[in-house]
């Protein structure tokens, strides 16, 4: 998608659909230019025609008219932003998104889309133009009509016409360029969520992870069996043991240039990275299990971050930690009432073997937080709790480092992603008391969401440290705005706003002290380290 600014009577940009989007209350006398100069155009008919068929600029709300020559453009497309006073860039990203997929259903290869007069023009930019690369996005690759589809549908061309008074700045077109770059690489990321189980296993992420590192100049290691041993990773052992897929250690590094920044203390992302999640033993039933591909849509999200994390050059060191694997039902798979012991030494009953992403997480968190990092996020598709409590489109945030927590929230706002600071209360602990073992894997099943965050805390020593639950918003059920049906790459937005966040202020960040690792015991757990036959 080639964009470009463009200034003046909007009637006349090039684009096969002119969008213009409006606040309540615009349609009257307050009209701005774009409207009503495309009023003017089509003889007066426009908003008489809008106000007749009910449009009235509310959120969501759109009408389409064909001008019928009278305008460069085939169709004028009007689309409700609703009230100015609660205006929020994303309000913009999404009906970007709508606009897109007019375009796609009429056909039209080029758009010119209107800015709204707001008070940051760049990041009505960078809404707008998100929302549109998103929007843009389907995945039809396995669909034979798609492949057999010699002119598919697409958008090539957009001219963002420019509001009255605002010249085009070097301050836009960075915004652009960061609109792209973040568009792109949340739809590589939903590219990874949406295939299918048998096209992304923990060896292709794992590939995947480096293709991405290598074209944008970041340091990547990969690593296998052999190393997770090495690294007494015994969780992660445990849940990898029953699939004849090999598991993946994915490491990804971004250090910068200047030798002092390179020194500063990391940040460090770490995702979950679950590429089939049948349940093992405690098998989930088969409409529970259709979208557990998704199970790794947090690792997208960071190795997604990563790519845009690149080219912005932050002035610190930023590190991703990616476990990768299956858990599946075997006879070599791990098992209720097995005792686990962690990396950190923690010795783990589990009772039940569905409860896996924290396993691998505690381990990867474990490891990442002896890189001494100033802070870490963890991105998880981790528990059916968290989508029962915030829907599918809000993402649970838990972490007791207030500060760390407030800059997370703070920088998902900005981002767009909704996100809800959940309670991490001591007295749930009790639900992962173990009489055999330091702790249980899963607990009962009140306030479970909770447990999962506080069996991850043990992993973390006294790093700052945010989880983010998001099992609800990585897949969304419907087409929403410029969400599709399926992979949403969630939290990727936020990743990135939160590493500029820090870099505006770099020195402010001190890192925390590394977990004490007590060393796993080489004989707890030994049969999950078996490399695994069927």
């Amino acid at each position: 998608m080639n964009f470009s600014f463009v200034s003046g009577d909007a009637t006349r940009a090039s684009g096969e659909l002119l969008v213009i989007p409006l606040f309540e209350g615009e349609l009257g006398d307050t009209a701005p230019s774009s409207l009503a100069a495309a009023d003017t155009a089509l003889e007066g008919r426009l908003r008489g025609a809008a106000a007749q068929e009910g449009f009235k600029a509310k959120g969501e709300q759109s009408f389409l008219m064909h001008t019928h020559g009278r305008a460069t453009a085939d169709r004028v497309l009007l689309l409700g932003l609703g009230n100015r006073a609660r205006f929020h860039p994303e309000t913009l990203r999404l009906a970007a998104g709508r606009a897109v997929k007019a375009a796609l259903r009429l056909k039209a290869g080029s758009v010119a889309f209107v800015l709204p007069a707001t008070d940051a023009a760049a990041d009505a930019v960078r809404a707008v133009a998100e929302g549109l690369l998103l929007g843009a996005y389907r995945f039809d690759k396995y669909k034979s009509s798609a492949r057999e589809e010699k002119n598919p549908a697409r958008v090539g061309k957009v001219a963002l016409v420019l509001p009255e008074g605002v010249e085009k700045t070097r301050e836009l077109d960075d915004a652009l360029a960061l609109a792209k770059r973040v568009g792109e690489a949340t739809n590589w990321a939903r590219d990874l969520v949406n295939e299918p189980p048998n096209a992304v296993t923990p060896t292709v992420l794992a590939e995947a992870a480096r293709q991405a590192a290598k074209e944008a100049g970041l340091q990547v290691t990969i690593g296998g069996l052999r190393e997770i041993e090495k690294l007494d990773m015994g969780m992660f052992l445990g849940v990898t043991a029953g699939s004849a897929e090999e598991p993946r250690l994915i490491h990804v590094v971004y250090t910068p240039k200047s030798a002092r920044d390179a020194k500063r203390p990391p940040l460090a992302l770490v995702g979950k990275a679950i590429t089939f999640d049948s349940g093992g033993l405690s098998l989930k039933p088969s409409d529970g299990m259709i979208d557990m591909k998704t199970d790794m849509a947090g690792s997208a999200a960071v190795l997604g971050a990563m790519k845009v994390i690149a080219a912005l050059k932050p002035p610190f060191p930023v590190h991703a930690f990616i476990g990768a694997c299956e858990n599946m039902p075997s006879g070599t798979a791990y098992k209720p009432g097995d005792i686990l012991t962690s990396r950190l030494g923690k010795t783990v009953e589990i009772t039940n073997t569905d409860a896996e992403g924290r396993l691998v997480l505690g381990d990867i968190l474990t490891w990442a937080c002896e890189h001494r990092p100033s802070a870490v996020i963890d991105l998880a598709t981790l528990t059916g709790a968290c989508v029962i409590a915030l829907g599918n489109y809000i993402t649970g945030a838990f972490g007791e480092h207030d500060g760390t927590v407030n800059e997370v929230l703070q920088s998902a706002r900005t981002a767009g992603e909704e996100m809800w600071r959940m309670p991490m209360s001591e007295m749930q602990k009790d639900a992962l008391r173990s009489e055999v073992a330091d702790m249980k894997n899963s607990g009962e099943r009140w306030g479970s969401s909770i447990n999962a965050a506080l069996f991850l805390k043990e992993f973390v020593g006294e790093t700052p440290w945010v989880h983010l639950d998001i099992a609800g918003p990585s897949n969304s059920p419907k087409e929403r705005g410029y969400l599709s049906k399926g992979g949403t790459g969630v939290g990727l937005r936020t990743l990135v706003e939160w590493v500029r966040l820090r870099a505006a202020n770099p020195e402010a960040y001190e890192a925390a002290p590394a977990p004490t690792v007590k060393g796993a015991s080489k004989a707890a757990g030994k049969r999950a380290r078996k490399p695994a036959r069927g």
